[in-house]
């Protein structure tokens, strides 16, 4: 199924077998493209670039599309990262992260720091974490098998050294 090109969001590069490698949705996903092109919210002499996953309900094309700039995209790995790396030692702690301290990491960016963090106010989060962490461990070989294509991919073009 081709990417619409008539839309607001303008495609430049584009992944439109992307149903078929979906995760565990893969060849059943209503997720059909994902694509790299202007933003739909551009205005007059202002052109940002945004990622976009192009979703279709077997009729039309879903309004449930989500466009994203392309730094969300990134900050988005970023958290996955650090989530994942959280749970490889996660065991360590009864409840699966430190009651008293349950920040995770901070990420320099841009001057300041993105907070990666274990939700406390969520009032189930002692139950959603375990589910979390069983659905992340079942899922560990498609996760993995893409960590390891993006730290590749990353090597390959030059951001393999731990920068300073």
């Amino acid at each position: 199924m081709k990417i619409p090109t008539t839309l607001k969001h303008k495609p430049v590069i584009v992944v439109e077998n992307y149903e078929n490698v979906d995760g565990r949705q893969a060849y059943e996903s209503d997720a059909k493209g994902l694509s790299l092109g202007l933003a739909q919210w551009n205005d007059r002499g202002k052109v940002d670039v945004s990622a976009k996953v192009w979703r279709h309900t077997g009729e039309k094309w879903s309004r449930q599309s989500e466009e994203l700039p392309m730094h969300r995209v990134i900050d988005m790995a970023i958290l996955v990262c650090k989530g994942k790396e959280h749970f490889m030692n996660a065991y360590r702690y009864p409840k699966l992260y430190d009651e008293n301290n349950p920040i995770i990491d901070r990420v320099g960016l841009q001057g300041d720091a993105m907070t990666v963090e274990i939700c406390k106010d969520n009032p189930m989060i002692d139950e959603d974490i375990k589910l979390f962490s069983q659905t992340l461990s079942r899922d560990d070989e498609l996760l993995s098998e893409r960590l390891h294509a993006l730290a590749n991919l990353l090597i390959e073009m030059g951001y393999g050294r731990r920068s300073l």
